[in-house]
């Protein structure tokens, strides 16, 4: 039976916040990989590649700028909720791989608007981000006035950046589209809505301070 969703996790400008991120950082992604295969190097060196990476990049961070002002409230409870990690965290992180390969669900603590999980994302989402716009600012803006060997060490640390960014980013793509635990997870990120059953099993904490005034 298909639940109804009426429990709303995220505003629908929050959606499109990440969506639209979403298309530029696959873009970052797109046009930074090709350095990663001979065959596509002619490409990757071309003019059209490079502007199109540096176009994307400019978007990337922008935008998250411009939304922060216009949401500071949700924006600052979003970093705190990041950032604040406690006891529960890591005994999340204990029965996280019994749970992601079909253990028992009722071992899990109740998470709160972000479960330990998608804290970990967040939280290398912004690592890498702020890794990017470091490095990359360097290469694209002081790449005549610095030593060489400062602007190869950028290049490494660009690399490594994309290299946990992708392969992170590969592990969300999973579980918020694949796992068969996390079905509503795509779905919230269509509307910003889940069902009372999933915000009660993914997010028990959050959901019952946003319910108890209505008790």
């Amino acid at each position: 039976m298909k639940k109804a969703r009426v429990v709303e996790r995220f505003k629908i400008r929050t959606v499109w916040l990440h969506w639209i991120h979403t298309l530029f950082f696959l873009a970052l992604i797109a046009t930074g990989a090709m350095l990663f295969f001979p065959e596509l190097s002619t490409f990757a060196a071309s003019n059209l590649s490079r502007l199109i990476h540096r176009i994307s990049a400019v978007f990337f961070i922008v935008i998250p700028l411009l939304y922060v002002p216009f949401n500071l409230r949700a924006s600052l409870h979003f970093v705190k909720d990041i950032f604040v990690w406690g006891k529960n965290d890591i005994i999340w992180i204990s029965k996280a791989p019994d749970y992601y390969f079909g253990g028992d669900e009722s071992k899990m603590l109740p998470q709160g608007h972000i479960n330990t999980g998608q804290k970990m994302w967040q939280s290398i989402v912004l690592a890498t981000g702020v890794l990017f716009l470091v490095t990359g600012g360097i290469m694209w803006f002081l790449k005549d006035l610095i030593p060489l060997h400062i602007f190869q060490w950028c290049q490494i640390c660009h690399d490594i950046a994309f290299i946990v960014s992708f392969l992170m980013l590969m592990v969300h793509i999973y579980l918020g589209v694949i796992h068969p635990r996390m079905t509503e997870s795509l779905l919230s990120m269509l509307d910003g809505k889940i069902s009372i059953n999933y915000a009660e099993h993914h997010y028990g904490r959050w959901y019952e301070e946003m319910t108890k005034g209505n008790k």
